[in-house]
């Protein structure tokens, strides 16, 4: 008699920081699905945990080791439980982890994500942890297996890696000099999602528009943006981050030539002062950045564009604040992310004279947060009264269930929460990945809504590919509905939660 097989080892990854965290996330749970492991169930303690980290902000230290701190007593009371750190954190601080968090099982830096089923066997056999950092690129992340959140919605690594040198930015050094992939291997990796049932992919790099840079073509992205508009099936490309010093023209003409390429575009400002813009070493200023969005604006008249902006960064006076409130002013982003400046060791800006003092940092981050929150408002206005064809998105509306809403995201990146209510159309259900068109009827600065009844319902084989997940079969036809308050698994966030690279 044979003896019964040990249960599979369940794995955790938590994620902070960027999209670029979010996409290798996926890849370290393909990784170690494809070793074995399964996924903890929610709320289950899981064997293997692992923190993807992020070193942008400064908080990030002290985020990553009070989550170990917890941790520690659910170790020592679980036999053979191991924790791993990997990301731009680990690339950073190295020994420091297993110095400060010795219960800690694995560091594993930013350019060897692939390691790290082999790093936890090897830190079982040994007992002991595992370091590896590596200072460049082992193996491209996107030929590694992957374990995407979503069945409708993919990230698509073009490039990892940044060539610039912004004063206030750690990447780099974290995450190396920029490599690209080349065109082919891209396109084959969308094609296959589509294959899948993908029917909106997001083009990812650290500095976007500068693809092309390894191989010497400075109209590498254009061109591939009209590559993937040749793609059948696929309905909606977006792409982030771009730089401003290096958006050129030939973009602006395939986003509005392409229609597939959607009417959004998040391009990072960070200041609108042209001294403080030459203190961070971004290598534009503010007439040329509103000359990018005057001309994305005249092309794609449509458009919503958002931003990052930096506040109280070293040597910032009130002029120059007042510049940043004049371009937020001509620009009329339709949101922005905005952040307080964070000293990052190892940043040249770190140690900067005349860092301003967290009273005047913390006025000016208000009174910059209730301006882009007036005119996203008064944007959101004018879409009042607008027909609009949402792809319905899965997590997005965390009030649904009590609103009695369901959520989507427009054309131009737009969250819109719209009523569950299909008396006026003929579907029983909808599913994420599916598209509706709706009437807007309300506007709030961050999200518009649209109670009226739905004016249609066109179900996709995007919702096909979420159904079949949600079933666990391949083969199921019966359509399968989405109920109210949609559980809030990953679907790749339409904007970044810390300061993009671009």
């Amino acid at each position: 008699m044979n003896a019964p097989h040990a249960p599979a080892r369940t794995y955790e990854v938590k994620t902070y920081g960027c999209q670029m965290n979010v996409h290798d996330s996926e890849r370290l749970g393909g990784l170690l699905e494809d070793a074995g492991y399964v996924r903890a169930a929610s709320g289950d303690q899981a064997d293997v945990v692992v923190f993807n980290t992020c070193a942008v902000r400064e908080n990030a230290d002290n985020k990553l080791y009070g989550n170990l701190s917890h941790l520690a007593p659910v170790k020592a009371e679980r036999p053979g439980m191991q924790i791993a750190v990997g990301g731009c954190l680990a690339q950073k601080d190295r020994d420091t982890i297993t110095t400060r968090a010795p219960w800690v099982d694995v560091v594993f830096g930013t350019h060897n994500i692939g390691s790290l089923p082999v790093l936890l066997e090897r830190a079982r056999v040994a007992e002991e942890a595992q370091v590896e950092i590596l200072e460049s690129l082992s193996v491209f992340p996107s030929t590694l297996p992957t374990k995407r959140e979503s069945a409708y919605a993919a990230w698509v690594s073009v490039s990892v890696g940044c060539n610039n040198t912004c004063t206030f930015c750690i990447v780099p050094a974290l995450r190396g000099k920029e490599k690209d992939r080349r065109p082919g291997e891209i396109l084959a990796e969308v094609e296959a999602l589509v294959a899948e049932g993908v029917t909106e992919i997001t083009l990812l790099g650290q500095n976007v528009n500068a693809y092309g840079v390894e191989f010497g073509d400075r109209q590498a992205f254009s061109k591939l943006l009209r590559a993937c508009g040749a793609i059948e099936g696929l309905e909606r490309v977006r792409f982030t981050s771009p730089h401003p010093a290096e958006f050129t023209d030939d973009v602006i003409e395939a986003m509005a030539e392409t229609p597939n390429v959607m009417p959004s575009l998040h391009m990072p400002l960070q200041s609108g002062s042209d001294k403080v813009l030459r203190d961070m070493r971004r290598s534009y200023r503010s007439s040329k950045y509103l000359g990018i969005i005057e001309r994305v604006r005249a092309a794609i008249p449509e458009a919503a564009i958002t931003t990052d902006i930096i506040v109280g960064f070293p040597g910032e006076t009130e002029e120059d604040f007042r510049a940043t409130l004049d371009v937020v002013r001509a620009a009329r982003f339709s949101s922005a992310f905005t952040f307080q400046y964070s000293k990052r060791p190892g940043t040249p800006a770190a140690v900067l004279d005349d860092q301003v003092a967290p009273d005047v940092v913390k006025d000016r981050y208000q009174r910059l947060a209730a301006l882009v929150d007036e005119i996203a408002w008064s944007e959101n206005k004018a879409l009042v009264g607008r027909t609009l064809e949402l792809m319905v998105s899965e997590g997005e509306g965390r009030k649904d269930a009590a609103t009695r809403r369901l959520s989507g995201r427009a054309p131009d990146n737009r969250l819109v929460h719209f009523a569950a209510d299909f008396s006026a159309v003929d579907a029983s259900s909808v599913r994420p990945g599916d598209m509706v068109t709706v009437d807007v009827t309300y506007a709030a600065p961050h999200h518009l809504v649209a109670d009226g009844a739905i004016r249609s319902v066109r179900r996709t084989r995007a919702g096909d590919a979420w159904e079949r997940r949600t079933s666990g079969s391949s083969t199921s036809s019966s359509p399968a509905s989405v109920g109210l308050g949609m559980p809030a698994v990953g679907v790749p966030a339409p904007l970044p939660p810390a300061p993009a690279c671009g």
